[in-house]
């Protein structure tokens, strides 16, 4: 494999590597929401019609129960929205299995979901919401018009049962990524400057801010190659390589799960329809997980690998030279 990336042209090879023992298990219930984000690489919005069944959400329980899984990331679309969203937690939190839901925010504002901040308190969900800048104008033209208010009035809910404050115990994380074709900036520096512009201007409080790179695939990619700046970001995701981010990369110690309960090395090769790589080259089911050997092998790697080891580095638990982070995803 090619190590000598940095500079690389766009032939570059992303240098191999292997799982661990895993310890996550990411599981998106459908491609659903209430939202459609220019940089969603999933794709998702209020028509699309791919939503995990009750069927396949008690084949991932049935594995949960006797697995070592001890932490479960529901991710979309917008999860919330998948009918057996609350039976999965409380069925997860009776196994006393740590749970993290990526939120967009404004699902919080659905009539069916208006006690949903209490329950993820009750159940003691870590959240994961998306804010991806603290001013109204750069948010709406990211996710639409309008968001920004109702993401406000969602944070304000979760502080009220207790989230972001000191001492409750209730994890709320925000996640940033950038509007266009840059990487995003230090991460550290920059939840200082969330944590006092929500606080001065709307009261919010949170426990950390966690930075995402932009992957260059289905929609942020045709919104890329639409405006001539695929070719150039895929050059500086390349260019920005760091190999020390490759110890870190959150597919190391994930399974990702699908609507239909196939396996992937992540949510990304997920999207991209690239099995996982234990399957050698066949789509594997989680219902095989126990038959197949899949601790120590190679993970199907692509050129959007770059995004996740460009700079900082990119995880679904932020930068990845964060000397602060714990094993979020």
């Amino acid at each position: 494999m090619n190590l000598s990336i940095p500079g690389a042209s766009e032939t570059a090879v992303f240098p191999e590597i292997r799982r661990t023992i895993p310890s996550i298990l990411q599981i998106n219930m459908g491609y659903l929401c209430n939202q459609q984000c220019t940089h969603c690489h999933v794709g998702a919005g209020p028509k699309r019609t791919e939503i995990m069944s009750a069927e396949t959400v008690r084949e991932v329980l049935q594995y949960l129960e006797k697995s070592r899984i001890r932490r479960i990331e529901l991710t979309g679309g917008a999860p919330e929205m998948n009918p057996s969203f609350r039976e999965l937690v409380s069925r997860a939190a009776f196994l006393e299995i740590d749970v993290t839901d990526r939120c967009n925010l404004t699902v919080l504002d659905m009539p069916e979901n208006k006690d949903l901040p209490v329950f993820m308190a009750k159940n003691r969900i870590e959240i994961i919401a998306s804010l991806p800048c603290y001013r109204k104008e750069n948010v709406d033209l990211q996710r639409g018009d309008g968001v920004f208010a109702l993401s406000i009035a969602g944070l304000n809910r979760l502080n009220e049962v207790g989230y972001g404050l000191e001492g409750s115990g209730l994890v709320l994380n925000l996640v940033y990524n950038p509007i266009g074709p840059v990487l995003p900036p230090p991460q550290e520096e920059l939840e200082m400057e969330y944590r006092q512009e929500l606080a001065d201007r709307y009261g919010i409080l949170f426990n950390r801010l966690l930075t995402l790179t932009n992957m260059p695939i289905r929609r942020f990619r045709a919104q890329l190659a639409q405006e001539g700046e695929l070719a150039p970001y895929l050059s500086l995701l390349q260019d920005s390589f760091v190999p020390e981010n490759l110890e870190r990369v959150m597919c190391r110690r994930m399974i990702s799960v699908d609507w239909k309960g196939f396996l992937y090395d992540c949510d990304f090769n997920q999207m991209l329809g690239l099995p996982m790589g234990a399957g050698g080259g066949r789509p594997v089911h989680l219902s095989e997980l126990g038959k197949i050997l899949i601790h120590e092998t190679p993970i199907r790697t692509a050129e959007h690998c770059f995004g996740c080891t460009a700079g900082q580095g990119s995880s679904c638990g932020g930068a990845l030279n964060d000397n602060r982070k714990e094993e979020i995803c």
